[in-house]
């Protein structure tokens, strides 16, 4: 077989000794490049539409101005660009342009036909790219100016450009028109749009995704708004211009800082056909516009969701479960300490007994506040005997010392022992504490999403707003002689859609960049508002409740919670010791001889059953002593209360009562599912209902243990309910529905 033959591996073609992984139109293989293959598509699907609007104003109007006064700066500056008069282009030029502009369309037509799945990805995208190379290359090759902004975009084709050779301006009376610096916004967004798609398509050549956009309906709408969008700016700027007389860029213009509600007054309506045009334009342009920014944020928190969001979870995750201890053996594992002397693999260790503490005082003391444990090294540790040489040493801290132990310490430095034994560690010695650490990654995680969002939002808001300040200085330098100072205020009014008037955009270059600019500055900053309201003013609201509760509308309770939070206080005005201070919010301090403090019970449920020791790999569930939350709230009307799980005191519940409880529950959380906000059940609940979904797997002793449904989890492991992609309530119902079906069938073959 030669270098070039084509293998198959799962359904993936290999071609060129590996170098061309070609996938089918769809397949469950993993998916790389999630940027190439989701975002990419939505952005080149946006500038095909925006770049064929450019075309379409770079074909219709003269390239080429004449200024009044010859170009002669007056008192105002250089003689007016707005009263300019257009130069007939050359026939040539407007049959190239034209070309090009159908070039575009083409392009952009081939884009929507995979997207509807009508054309294959493999002929679509490579078509779609090509004609849009076309068109930038042709629109590129036309003109040329003395001018280095001009000169750059044309060092971009290296090309001769025709119009600087047969017909070039000849200033300073004549100038290039608004027409041409469409045409060379147009040719920028041509080549972005074809390179990104290259890049798509390499992707696909390498074998990261299969040949088909990772669309869902939502961003398949996305694409179908923003071209509706484009295109009745489009239409909306042609109607302007036959009612208004305005030429069809300054309508564009127009049209553009209308839908935005951005308003200079520098153009405006003067007849009745056109004022009552506006009204239709303007209600179903600000309609459109609303739809694609909804559609944006969509797609923006979706992306962020599956990747970056899950992203941070998993680390969170991984770090929390690096971090975590459960017994004495484990923290002397972690730290490179020899066994405690005399210890069995029985033993556990604890590290909340006071009693073994001490048997670490040697080598540092231990800190344990809340779930956090801190191990602060002796400073005598070096003079101890225990880090001596390969002496004989004294002792049984020596002799218990694994070898595995020895090799470590003697391949790490000291200061890297150090840095490793001061790092604080988690402890989760009860099943309990597990779940409470696997919430406080959740709680994180929301809470880093929201301002993971805000930061984002910002940091585009003020790279915009910097940059177009710093661009309209450039273009606006000849005509308004703007000041930075000057444009940034310019940019803030317009970003905001204040509009003033005092400040806009003359230049005949301003202009187009300024409809490309606000096109993508407006809907950011919709964006940063909606992340503002969900992070900085739901902050403000929340205290301004807080103080409301006490100040002017005290909330009953609101004392007893405080205390409850913050067991400090409580402990000076209760008369109790205090451990310390929490760790982190939310994490009790344990205090195992401590009675049961009367205000931090209230409005919770008291469960008698004993916590079951911690298992790192598995859960395995203790019986619960009283009913779970979402039991209580079952229906009376159609079915009556559940009787109460058993206790060590009621002994066990027979394989009908935990049936019938299993009926009931699922009734329960089926109506959890029609609550609005997703439901988040506490661990009590969570002990109830995994004792409803094992029960039945023990009941037949013929069923798989490993049976989907039966699988015990760690909650802060991978498989954790609690990170699975659909809702507590949805994962809970499924297995549950599974308990009653694997119950069912055990009770039909034991009467057959």
């Amino acid at each position: 077989m030669s270098r070039y033959a084509i293998e198959r591996s799962d359904s993936v073609r290999i071609l060129a000794g590996g170098l061309i992984k070609l996938r089918g139109p769809s397949d469950n293989l993993p998916q790389q490049w999630w940027v190439a293959s989701t975002a990419i598509p939505l952005v080149a699907a946006t500038i095909g539409p925006l770049s064929n609007v450019l075309s379409i104003a770079a074909l219709v109007t003269p390239w080429r101005v004449t200024l009044p006064d010859g170009g002669v700066p007056s008192s105002s500056g250089r003689g007016s660009e707005d009263a300019a008069v257009g130069i007939t282009d050359p026939k040539w030029e407007l049959i190239a342009n034209a070309f090009s502009l159908a070039c575009g369309f083409a392009g952009n037509l081939f884009l929507l036909l995979h997207f509807t799945s009508r054309v294959r990805y493999i002929i679509a995208l490579p078509l779609a790219i090509l004609c849009w190379i076309l068109s930038a290359i042709i629109v590129q090759a036309l003109p040329k100016t003395s001018s280095l902004f001009t000169l750059t975009i044309s060092q971009l084709v290296a090309i001769e450009i025709a119009m600087q050779v047969y017909v070039p301006p000849k200033p300073p009376g004549e100038i290039y028109s608004q027409g041409f610096w469409h045409a060379v916004l147009a040719s920028i967004l041509y080549f972005i749009g074809s390179g990104i798609l290259t890049i798509n398509i390499i992707g696909y050549f390498r074998g990261h995704y299969p040949q088909q956009f990772d669309l869902d309906d939502d961003q398949r709408t996305l694409i179908l708004q923003t071209t509706t969008f484009f295109f009745w700016l489009a239409g909306g700027s042609g109607v302007f211009c036959a009612l208004e007389g305005f030429t069809y860029v300054d309508a564009l213009y127009y049209a553009d800082v209308s839908v935005l509600t951005i308003g200079f007054g520098d153009f405006a309506p003067k007849t009745d056909p056109g004022r009552g045009f506006l009204f239709v334009f303007q209600l179903i342009g600000i309609i459109f516009l609303g739809l694609v920014i909804s559609s944006i944020s969509r797609f923006a928190a979706n992306i962020s969701a599956d990747k970056i969001i899950k992203q941070h979870q998993i680390h969170a995750r991984e770090s929390t479960v690096g971090r975590t201890v459960t017994s004495e053996r484990e923290l002397r594992e972690r730290l490179g300490l020899p066994p405690r002397p005399n210890a069995t693999a029985a033993d556990g260790y604890r590290l909340s007994e006071s009693g073994r503490r001490g048997s670490l005082a040697e080598y540092g003391r231990l800190e344990i506040v809340g779930r956090t444990v801190t191990f602060h090294e002796n400073k005598n540790l070096k003079k101890s005997p225990v880090r001596g040489g390969s002496e004989n040493r004294s002792g049984g801290d020596a002799r218990g010392r694994s070898r595995g132990s020895i090799m470590r310490a003697r391949r790490e430095t000291s200061q890297e022992k150090r840095k490793r034994r001061r790092q604080k560690l988690l402890l989760l010695e009860k099943e309990k504490d597990r779940f409470d650490a696997m919430r406080q990654i959740q709680q994180e995680t929301r809470r880093w999403k929201q301002y993971w969002a805000l930061g984002v939002a910002l940091l585009a808001f003020g790279v915009l707003w910097c940059l177009g300040a710093f661009i309209f200085m450039l273009t606006e330098a000849q005509v308004s002689e703007l000041r930075y100072f000057e444009c940034f205020y310019l940019c803030f009014v317009s970003l905001l859609t204040i509009g003033y008037g005092d400040f806009a955009p003359k230049s005949n270059v301003g202009k187009p960049f300024f409809i490309v600019w606000s096109l993508v500055a407006v809907p950011i900053v919709t964006l940063l508002i909606q992340e503002m309201s969900r992070t900085i003013v739901s902050a403000v609201n929340r205290g301004t409740f807080k103080l409301a509760d006490w100040t002017i509308m005290p909330r009953k309770g609101v004392l007893k919670h405080f205390l409850a939070a913050h067991p400090g206080i409580r402990g000076l005005l209760t008369k109790q010791p205090h451990t310390g201070k929490l760790a982190k919010p939310g994490f009790e301090v344990p205090t195992p001889d401590q009675p049961p403090d009367p205000i931090a019970e209230i409005g919770t449920t008291k469960f008698e059953g004993a916590e079951s020791p911690i298992s790192t790999k598995t859960h395995t569930s203790p019986q619960v002593s009283t009913k779970a939350k979402g039991v209580e709230s079952a229906s009376q009307e159609d079915d009556p209360p559940p009787s109460q799980p058993p206790t060590a005191q009621d002994g066990e519940a027979t394989e009908h009562d935990l049936a019938r409880q299993l009926a009931v529950t699922i009734k329960t959380v089926a109506h959890d599912l029609r609550s609005e906000a997703p439901k988040r059940y506490s661990y009590a609940e969570w002990e109830h209902f995994t004792k409803l979904i094992q029960f039945s797997g023990r009941t037949g002793q013929d069923q798989d243990k490993d049976e989907d449904g039966l699988t015990e989890w760690d909650w802060i492991g991978e498989d954790s309910p609690l990170l699975a992609e659909i809702t507590e309530a949805e994962w809970v119902l499924d297995r549950l529905c599974e308990s009653l079906n694997r119950y069912t069938r055990w009770q039909a073959e034991r009467v057959s």
